[in-house]
């Protein structure tokens, strides 16, 4: 799942959230420019890229959860699915997230 934060702080409060309630394993942050059309207007925003490493059967949850906490109106919360990867790491995923 990705979603972007304009502050580390608000960052923070989802990262624990999704942490403490087991919907997402592992969430990464990377710093972004943005450039977007909000209200008729182009805009240019500094902001964290977060990527949260979940499973499918987590995301109803984990939307509800970003959204408590999102500071933006219309925040970014896209799901992208996990077509494969390496075992190990998928059996850990599934290991650490529970609905």
């Amino acid at each position: 799942v990705l979603t972007t934060v304009n502050n580390h702080q608000n960052a923070d409060q989802i990262i624990e959230s999704l942490l403490r309630h087991q919907l997402a394993a592992c969430i990464q942050t990377i710093p972004i420019n943005s450039h977007y059309v909000w209200e008729g207007a182009v805009c240019r925003d500094d902001e964290i890229l977060m990527v949260i490493k979940t499973r499918c059967a987590c995301y109803e949850a984990l939307e509800r959860e970003v959204l408590a906490v999102h500071e933006y109106e219309v925040p970014q919360i896209v799901q992208v699915p996990i077509i494969d990867g390496f075992n190990p790491y998928l059996s850990w995923l599934q290991a650490n997230t529970q609905v």
